[in-house]
């Protein structure tokens, strides 16, 4: 890489980290250090239903024992400071979401997931499987769109009055047309983004040029009824705040990169570059999950007193550079 770059790691506290996590840290860490620029730490926390402050006080200790230097913001001159938390920017969020509200690029979902599922479980319907609701996601075998209009106005309003709260659906068509229209975006070095005015377009280091296609995911879920925010609006709107410049984070996520690169126009934000890494696997070649304790990090540093023996193991850090060759 040819500048400094800004890159972050941001967990989320909802149980041990692990040895992804640990991988996934590393490699924010590395190629930060490495173009002499900076890792930002920064704790995903927004879903109050799942996260716990005891996972965030352990991931604090993972880090140290990882003797990863993080940085809160850009601009801090030392590390170890100010670590963001989500839960501290919801006016932000919820400043988005209004942008979106008022624009009128998404409506109100007042059907619950059980009753979608159903619906389009039934014989003329697609699989309930191909279902999104707001968290990282793969590309569908088909979309869901105006969800909107499988309830009547009356029952809306029924539901509305008694308190039922609504996940706010991004109207996928016209949020197209709208960033096409506007197709703004510039990367954080203020080069043209290399949009060519009818597609988005991002920048992996390891895979190239890719051109978004958010359409596939038809309506998605921008702001979820029990928490009123997405993964998907807050983590764009955190890496502007930021000032993230390169993007790195586990290939599962790839996908979610399409309607991220939407957003980002629709807010006419700048656009990072991406680099979407291996993924750690357990023996038996599946993605380690936080419920797997013997994978924990808390476990590892009971046993290892060294992190390097870990990493050892684990895939090779990333080749990137600015032209996407490995």
């Amino acid at each position: 890489m040819d500048r400094p770059v800004i890159t972050r790691f941001a967990p989320s506290p909802t149980g041990p980290l692990h040895l992804g996590h640990a991988y996934a840290a590393k490699v924010a860490h590395d190629l930060a250090s490495q173009s002499g620029g900076k890792m930002i730490f920064r704790i995903d926390d927004i879903d109050h239903t799942r996260c716990r402050d005891i996972y965030t006080a352990q991931i604090f200790k993972d880090l140290e024992w990882l003797r990863l230097n993080w940085y809160g913001s850009a601009s801090d001159a030392q590390s170890g400071c100010n670590a963001p938390h989500q839960s501290q920017r919801i006016p932000a969020y919820q400043a988005a979401l209004k942008t979106l509200q008022d624009k009128g690029l998404v409506y109100p979902c007042y059907i619950s997931r059980r009753e979608l599922n159903e619906l389009l479980s039934a014989p003329h319907a697609p699989p309930a499987s191909q279902i999104d609701h707001g968290t990282p996601i793969a590309a569908p075998a088909s979309v869901i769109v105006n969800t909107d209009q499988l309830l009547s106005q009356k029952e809306q309003a029924r539901r509305h009055a008694a308190g039922q709260g609504a996940a706010w659906r991004l109207r996928m068509g016209a949020a197209i047309d709208m960033a096409l229209g506007k197709n703004v975006g510039r990367r954080n070095d203020g080069s043209e983004n290399g949009d060519d005015g009818e597609t988005l377009s991002w920048f992996d280091h390891l895979a190239g040029r890719q051109i978004a296609n958010p359409a596939q995911f038809g309506d998605v879920v921008i702001a979820r009824a029990d928490i009123a925010i997405s993964y998907h609006l807050s983590v764009v709107i955190d890496d502007a705040l930021d000032g993230v410049t390169l993007v790195t984070r586990g290939n599962d996520l790839a996908a979610s990169t399409h309607l991220h690169r939407l957003l980002q126009a629709l807010f006419a934000l700048s656009v990072p570059d991406y680099c979407h890494h291996a993924l750690v696997l357990d023996q038996a070649g599946k993605r380690l999950a936080k419920r797997d304790s013997a994978h924990s990090l808390e476990i590892m540093r009971q046993i290892h007193d060294d992190p390097s023996s870990l990493f050892a193991k684990m895939p090779p850090m990333p080749i990137v550079n600015r032209h996407g060759n490995t």
